[in-house]
């Protein structure tokens, strides 16, 4: 009679299982965001299929809302084995987060790294390709193509970042 409970709290816990494909930090601070009006997993697909032409993707987790591509060489966008301490050599990472209800917020970094030293953490040596990069260029297209298809009916897009923005269509008809 007793393992009965037990047997239910044991079930619980497994069914709550914090775990997660993301990695254990988050999107570059000054990224930009999108909101669309799709499901977490939906705009996880339509982002990766998207992509998919264009850059070489190593992860793909639609549950979870996130992507992320191998490292890969530009122009070419081919994937780079070894090291990558280049910044011809990026790796770009999608978060897709719940938003207001039925949207989702779809956070992109475009990295690569500068330096290697064993003993610290990679991350601490990315840093965002510039605005005018080839790859960051590339994936604004893909954002405003998902923008404008999956965006607010009201037209409105909103970005969130270091530059929070909030673009409203024209209401006065010019």
């Amino acid at each position: 009679m007793r393992s009965w409970p037990v047997c239910l709290a044991a079930a619980v816990l497994q069914a709550c299982q914090a775990s997660t494909t993301r990695p254990g930090f988050m999107p570059m601070p000054e990224e930009p965001s999108y909101e669309v009006r799709l499901s977490v997993p939906e705009a996880t697909r339509l982002l990766a299929a998207a992509m998919a032409d264009s850059f070489p993707l190593k992860q793909v987790e639609e549950r979870d809302g996130y992507l992320e591509t191998e490292w890969f060489s530009v122009p070419g966008f081919t994937p780079v084995k070894g090291r990558v301490l280049n910044s011809a050599v990026d790796k770009i990472r999608g978060w897709i987060d719940p938003g207001p209800p039925f949207h989702s917020v779809i956070t992109v970094e475009i990295v690569y790294r500068y330096g290697d030293d064993p003993s610290r953490d990679p991350r601490e040596f990315e840093q965002p390709v510039h605005d005018t990069h080839t790859a960051r260029q590339m994936m604004l297209g893909i954002l405003k193509g998902l923008t404008d298809r999956y965006g607010d009916t009201t037209g409105e897009v909103v970005l969130f970042g270091s530059d929070s923005l909030r673009v409203k269509p024209d209401t006065a008809g010019n």
